[in-house]
Order: structure tokens, then sequence, then C-alpha cells
């Protein structure tokens, strides 16, 4: 394999862009193993009494993360996720104004390997969140498990992530004063595992869990795709049926999140790493679906609900592909 090392030459604000993603990359693939890590070795350190006195606080705030998190303003407002954005770039885009007296669910597709759209356009400032949808607060759902490695939940509460728990999501839509945006991969951990470049098939058609609480609730459901999301990353090939696919859905079963096989460019060179590509990223975010309250919503009234949400996903995909490079017979597979 030819090796093609970047240029020497490039500017400043490109290398910072790239330490940027480096550093998110190294967030999510190993700082929550860092920080439990950390944890251990200073409880087994002459300072074992800051752990002790952590891991009180712990207990105490175990339920911060399904109660609406803590969020840091300061943290999303931070410079480094400027660069983070402008390395791919990324785009946040609005189709409607949305009304800040009623709570939403936001569902975000594809799920990608990392979800970077969702990341940059719902957990930090960079892409003008705040002043595209004034009085709303944007609140992206990630696995329990995660909040549960000590200081590293701290750190991920900051840009505003919580669990995606139901009693996490059912807290944030039945807020009587509204505001509340809850951000879902619909297509979870599973649709990681198909992430690939040109990738257009979502894993929907049997996860109804948010539409019965936004029933429940009340809560206006809102279809965002994020065009340019799965050509971050290309993927070792693991169709259904193979033993590496049998193997990660194994995975996927004991730990909970998926192991996705990717790969892209390096720091240093362009042929391979864990880097994504250089890739634009526009997230779209689509009109809302008003939703009647249904305390006790019936199958039927799912599934009505489900198939709405999904022709609304579909129009918007359609209406705005061809201005994000795709071709007019490209289309949206679920499955």
């Amino acid at each position: 394999m030819t090796i093609e090392f970047a240029p020497l030459n490039i500017p400043l604000r490109r290398r910072l862009q790239t330490a940027a993603v480096l550093q998110w990359v190294f967030s999510f693939l190993a700082l929550a193993q860092f920080c439990l890590a950390a944890f251990i070795l200073l409880l087994l350190s002459d300072w074992w009494i800051l752990a002790v006195l952590y891991a009180g606080w712990l207990f105490l705030d175990w339920d911060t993360p399904t109660s609406g998190g803590r969020r840091s303003q300061w943290v999303r407002s931070w410079s480094v996720w400027d660069y983070f954005r402008d390395y791919f770039p990324i785009t946040l885009v609005k189709t409607v104004d949305l009304d800040p007296k009623h709570n939403y669910i936001f569902g975000f597709h594809p799920h990608g390997v990392l979800v970077a759209g969702a990341f940059s356009s719902f957990c930090t400032e960079s892409t003008g969140f705040s002043q595209l949808f004034p009085g709303l607060t944007p609140h992206l759902l990630m696995l329990p498990f995660w909040f549960r490695v000590p200081l590293f939940r701290e750190y991920i509460m900051c840009g505003g992530l919580v669990s995606s728990s139901k009693s996490s999501l059912g807290h944030l839509v039945s807020r009587p004063e509204g505001g509340n945006v809850a951000v879902l991969a619909v297509g979870g951990a599973p649709e990681a595992l198909d992430a690939r470049p040109g990738a257009l098939t979502l894993q929907i058609l049997n996860r109804k869990g948010f539409i019965k609480l936004a029933l429940k609730h009340g809560a206006q459901l809102v279809p965002v795709f994020s065009f340019g999301e799965n050509e971050l990353f290309d993927q070792m090939e693991n169709p259904t049926g193979s033993a590496l696919r049998r193997l990660q859905n194994r995975l996927q079963s004991i730990m909970g999140v998926a192991l996705p096989l990717f790969h892209a460019r390096g720091v240093f060179q362009y042929s391979f790493g864990l880097m994504p590509y250089r890739q634009p990223i526009h997230t779209i975010v689509g009109s809302p679906i008003s939703v009647s309250l249904t305390p006790s919503p019936d199958s039927s009234d799912i599934s009505r609900l489900h198939k709405l949400y999904l022709q609304s996903l579909t129009d918007l995909f359609e209406q705005n592909k061809l201005k994000y490079g795709l071709k007019e017979d490209q289309h949206l597979t679920f499955i």
C-alpha cells in the first residue's frame, strides 16, 4: 500500500482543526477508559480520600443524567468546537421556526459511526443552535452505560448529553414550561454497523418507543437528516450473516454498544487511521409533526404516527438530496 503523507506547509488553522478532531476521536474511543483508570489510581494512592469523596458525590448525583443533566454553556462555547466544525465542515440548517412553548423530540438520521453532526450541532454552540432556535435547549441522548463511568460522566454532561433511558426522555418532554429538545439517534448502535460511504439504509421500522413517548407527553416530532454523516469513515465488510457481523451483534447484545471496525485517514497521512475524512456534513432540521397528548396510546395510535413520521423524514430527504450532492435515483431504505 502506498502511503500518501500530508504536506509540511499546511496552514496553522488546518492543523488546529485536525487537533480538535483528534481530541474528539480520543474522547469517544478512550477517554472513558482513561477516566476510570485515573479514578482507580487515585483510590489506590495517598490521595484516596478524594476518590472516596467523589464516590459519595457520585451516589448523590446518580440520577442527574436522567433528570435533564448538567450542561455548561462555557464548555459548549469552547473555541475548539469551532475548529472541530471547520474540519469537515459541519452546517446546521433550519427549515422552519420552532415554537419554544413546546417540547420536541428530534429524530436524528443516520447514526453514522460517531454521530459527528449531532455532536457539533446539539452538544456545542459551534453551528449556532441557540441563534437558529432561540428559547430551545438541546439534549443529545446517549447510552446510560457511559454515565456510570466516574469523571467521564461529568465531562459529557457539560455538553448537554443525557441518558437515553425511557425515564430520561420522558423527563425532558414532560416539562410544562416547554423549550426542551431531546435529540435521539433513532437507528442506535446497530445502525452504526452499516455506516459507510453511500449508505442510505435506516433502522427504524421497529423503533417505535420514541413515538409512544411523544404521544404520552404531547411532544412534537421533528425529523433531522444529516447529509454526509455516513461519508466520514470506511468500514470492514460485515454483511448480515457474516462471522464478523455475528460477533459484532453478540458483543453489542452483551455490552450495549456497537463496535464498528472503521478506518479513514491519519493525522500526518491520508492513507489509513481513525481520523474521519474531511467531508462536509449538512444537518437539516425538518418541520415539526404536531402530536396530540394521548396518555395511553394504543398500537394503532403509535403505528399511525410512526407512518406519518416516516413520510415526513422521506420528504425531508427527497427535498434536499440534490442540494447536498446526492442523485435523483438515490432514496432512503427503511428496515
